[in-house]
């Protein structure tokens, strides 16, 4: 149960407007240790509430597409562990025992000048005696013992976590192999106070005690990733000895507990730029007790330390070719350049992308359509949700077909990538118009109005999870159209300031962009004009960053050059972005020529055009179509 004032969405919780617990439902919640919480068969709403469901108590849980790519890393990690004998205290010999470790590790191994963790000191005199004096240490950059166990031991874990704007993604790794041991994600509890970067912002504005909630959220979030994934690689949580993070400038200040209201507005100030070294513990993190937490560097304003990991990742900066990379979420991050210059910018696409603010949008879950096509002809969709291979003009549905024959999921809404694809479809067939708006001349049982507002029937009732058709609206399309725009101006920016009117190659990355079918996106006009074959999905490029700088500590000044030496460019206060953003806004855009879709983009007449059955004439040639869609 969330207390406060929630202006996202226009409501203040608190939990005197849920019905007072009764003296059973205390005594449950005192034995669970759980007073801050309520049993929802017992708690009565009586007023506005926001109410926070854990993830691991959701039906459907969400499936975040964060995953690593295949990666080759040379293996310099931090943490590393070495085994010693050293002499045992006798009488006359004053050395303390840190000395004589210090005196072993030196001759055994030639390190010098070595400090120890204060935890790790408590306990040296006892490990060392258990250990019969040959003990196995464990140190960070060769620099500072963080743990000394009795006997010879293996074993050395890390973690490496992209904490997004609305996804966590964490890949626990195997320090001495590379190994990727077990993977999770979940969403980011923050949107509880905020979908975007400025919500938030705002919400630490607002709020005394904003900031101490959101990093609590992510701090417990954290924490319950480290023990998932501690778990399903079957080690203790406090064997993971040391962990990188990266993520936006506002999650990463949120992180530390730094106040991000300094981003909220020009100039957008940082409060540290540069890569930093913390103790897990000073954060309330429950790793390995002398665990140490790196954060990559930013590179300034809103790109920050995921960018930085997306460059070391895919490497722009060693390359002949142009090329764009671009991290479609929340908060789009835009590179562009090649081994002799880098540009970037950061674009606020807003949670449209991520199914927010889209009537029947969801996040990736079970039921979620993901895919649409939609016949030129009959102007009749067909669609693939989450959990199902089969298309839904396969589906055997109703009390006529056993069950085993019907979808173990029918649609329960539409996800990031299928609000693109039908948008896009419904712009390739004629039912959106070039502006956006729905194209007035068309008569079709699929299409309703509200008024002078269209509305396409994706998927009917029968195909619905709750009987109810799942429709897109003007509405929808417009807050995709404003999506785009923001990311395609914020590319234009930096195209212009390079003097390009081409680039060579795009590289799409994070969870939603790769996913997004390159087709559509540059139909849609997300990314400008360039020869489709040299558009590319690369999946989580900073999850691999944070992951690479886990396993290669050389990497970790190799992000700090790059961060330093990256030219930044600030759209949010650039005199042509409102220009650029204009014309972004039409499909694919009011101006710009995108010749490789050529044959592609559809040419609607209006009724001063009409056939002889009173449907607008589409001049191109439909047929073909249909089979570049075919699957």
């Amino acid at each position: 149960m969330e207390e406060g004032q929630f202006a996202k969405h226009g409501i203040i919780s608190g939990k005197h407007h849920l019905s007072p617990p009764s003296d059973e439902e205390t005594r449950l919640l005192e034995k669970l240790e759980s007073l801050d919480c309520r049993l929802s068969c017992n708690a009565r709403v009586v007023n506005d509430a926001l109410i926070f469901v854990p993830e691991e108590s959701r039906a459907h849980k969400q499936i975040v597409r964060k995953a690593a790519t295949a990666r080759v890393i040379d293996l310099h990690p931090a943490v590393r562990q070495v085994y010693v004998e050293v002499e045992q205290a006798e009488l006359g010999k004053h050395r303390g025992d840190w000395g004589r470790l210090q005196d072993a590790l030196a001759n055994q191994w030639d390190l010098h000048e070595l400090t120890i963790d204060l935890p790790v000191l408590r306990e040296l005199q006892a490990n060392l005696r258990k250990g019969k004096w040959a003990v196995t240490v464990t140190l960070w950059q060769d620099k500072e013992v963080i743990d000394v166990q009795p006997g010879y031991e293996e074993g050395v874990y890390g973690l490496a976590v992209d904490i997004g704007s609305t996804t966590i993604a964490g890949f626990l790794c195997n320090l001495r192999t590379g190994e990727i041991l077990a993977t999770d994600s979940m969403m980011n509890p923050q949107v509880t106070y905020g979908e975007d970067l400025m919500s938030r912002v705002s919400f630490a504005m607002m709020h005394n005690d904003g900031l101490d909630k959101m990093h609590t959220a992510v701090i417990d979030a954290l924490n319950r990733l480290a023990a998932s994934t501690a778990r399903a690689a079957g080690i203790r949580q406090r064997q993971i000895q040391e962990a990188v993070f990266v993520g936006n400038t506002t999650m990463i200040h949120i992180l530390l507990g730094i106040n991000p209201i300094e981003l909220g507005g020009a100039p957008f100030a940082l409060a540290n730029r540069d890569k930093m070294d913390v103790k897990a513990r000073e954060l309330g993190l429950r790793l390995h007790r002398s665990a140490n937490v790196h954060v990559l560097p930013a590179e300034a304003g809103h790109v920050g330390a995921d960018n930085v990991a997306a460059l070391i990742a895919e490497v722009p900066y060693t390359l002949d070719e142009i090329t764009l990379l671009v991290d479609v979420g929340t908060n789009a991050e835009i590179v562009l350049g090649n081994k002799e210059w880098i540009y970037s910018a950061s674009s606020p696409t807003g949670p449209a992308f991520e199914g927010a603010q889209i009537r029947f949008g969801m996040r990736a879950a079970p039921g979620a359509i993901e895919r649409v096509r939609i016949d030129p002809e009959t102007l009749e969709a067909r669609f693939r949700v989450i959990g199902e291979e089969s298309w839904s003009d396969a589906w055997q549905i109703g009390p006529h077909f056993s069950a085993e024959a019907q979808p173990k999921h029918l649609a329960a809404g539409i996800c990031g990538s299928g609000i693109i694809e039908v948008v896009a479809e419904m712009f390739l067939t004629g039912i959106l118009l070039p502006d956006g708006r729905f194209n007035p001349d068309l008569d079709h049982e699929r299409i309703q109005w509200d008024e002078r507002r269209g509305e396409y029937i994706l998927a009917t009732a029968e195909q619905s999870t709750n009987g109810t058709p799942i429709v897109v609206t003007q509405d929808d399309v417009r807050n995709i159209q404003l999506a785009k725009a923001a990311l395609y101006a914020g590319t234009k920016l930096l195209m212009n300031q390079a003097n390009l009117t081409q680039v060579d190659r795009i590289v799409l990355a994070g969870a939603f962009g790769s996913y997004i079918d390159p087709r559509y996106a540059m139909i849609l006009g997300l990314i400008p004009d360039c020869d489709l074959a040299k558009v590319t999905a690369v999946g989580n490029a900073a999850g691999d960053g944070a992951r690479i700088a886990l396993l290669n500590r050389h990497k970790r000044n190799e992000a700090q050059r790059i961060a330093e030496w990256v030219t930044y460019v600030e759209t949010a206060v650039h005199p042509d972005f409102q220009q650029e953003f204009v014309g972004a806004i039409h499909l694919p855009h009011a101006s710009d020529k995108f010749p490789h879709l050529n044959g592609l983009l559809p040419e609607i007449t209006t009724k001063a055009n009409m056939n002889g059955s009173g449907r607008p004439e589409r001049r191109r040639r439909r047929k073909a179509r249909k089979t570049e869609a075919g699957d």
